[in-house]
């Protein structure tokens, strides 16, 4: 079996952890724990969304590790910016982390539940006011500034935001209906019961591929039938999936013709041949 690629081989940063969680909600529990967040929870769950929620009103001021852990390794990471979002060092812990992730290709969304966007991305009103307190307490300068530079850039992310247009309940619907969507649109593809000994094939194209990178890439695989060309691929499409806005593996059952994962956004296309 060979590959052949239409760019050298590179180092890549791309990193894959396995999910734990389909959503990770970060709110502040005394504005929405038993309204909004709680239906909201309710509605995803009733979806068959696997939803991770910190309902626990009584907090530490450190984060913990394995809440950061959580919020690594789920793919959809939702923030509720509620009026008193910004008066809680622990979700403004959360904020910076989710951010972070962000750039590592997780999906983030924010929904503004009672709140402008542009209070949040400007921090004023009670979000100024907040962050002032914050910063008389705070001996840590850098991190005060990380809150303030996770909260304009996830301001500046495409959301939900609340205008009682409508009722709660739609909202809601709205909400649930897309992330459902882009659940279906994620689903993994069977690739063996049991692959054992491909891991280091997928690592090696995987890096051929350079995720994140702007550049056109087109890779081929070949070799005799039965040496697990298709299984591969199918263990790469998983690993990368969500990476990309869309994607397609297009399985051609002809002899001949081979296979073909097409993955939008990032141009990327991963050729199979018999």
């Amino acid at each position: 079996m060979a590959l052949v690629t239409s760019e050298g081989a590179s180092s890549s940063s791309f990193t894959h952890q396995p999910n734990k969680f389909d959503v990770f909600l970060s709110f502040k529990g005394e504005d929405t724990c038993f309204g909004f967040i709680g239906h909201l929870y309710k509605a995803l769950c009733q979806r068959g969304i696997n939803t991770f929620i910190d309902d626990s009103l009584q907090r530490g001021e450190e984060i913990s590790a394995s809440l950061l852990k959580t919020i690594e390794s789920s793919r959809i990471l939702i923030i509720v910016f509620s009026e008193n979002y910004a008066s809680s060092t622990w979700c403004l812990d959360e904020l910076a982390k989710i951010v972070e992730c962000k750039n590592t290709d997780q999906l983030v969304r924010p929904i503004f539940y009672n709140i402008d966007p542009s209070e949040v991305r400007n921090q004023k009103g009670k979000y100024g006011k907040a962050l002032s307190k914050h910063e008389k307490k705070l001996k840590d300068n850098k991190k005060l500034q990380s809150w303030r530079k996770a909260l304009c850039e996830a301001a500046n992310i495409s959301g939900w935001h609340y205008k009682h247009d409508c009722t709660e309940f739609e909202f809601i619907q709205e909400i649930v209906e897309e992330i459902s969507n882009f659940k279906l649109n994620r689903m993994p593809l069977f690739v063996a019961q049991y692959p054992i000994g491909i891991n280091s094939h997928v690592e090696a194209i995987i890096l051929q591929l350079e995720i994140g990178s702007d550049d056109v890439h087109m890779l081929g695989m070949y070799g005799p039938g039965g040496v697990g060309k298709t299984t591969i691929a199918k263990a790469v499409y998983n690993k990368i999936l969500d990476h990309f806005e869309g994607s397609s593996f297009l399985e051609m059952l002809e002899k001949g013709q081979g296979h073909l994962m097409a993955l939008s956004n990032y141009k990327r296309y991963f050729f199979v041949r018999p």
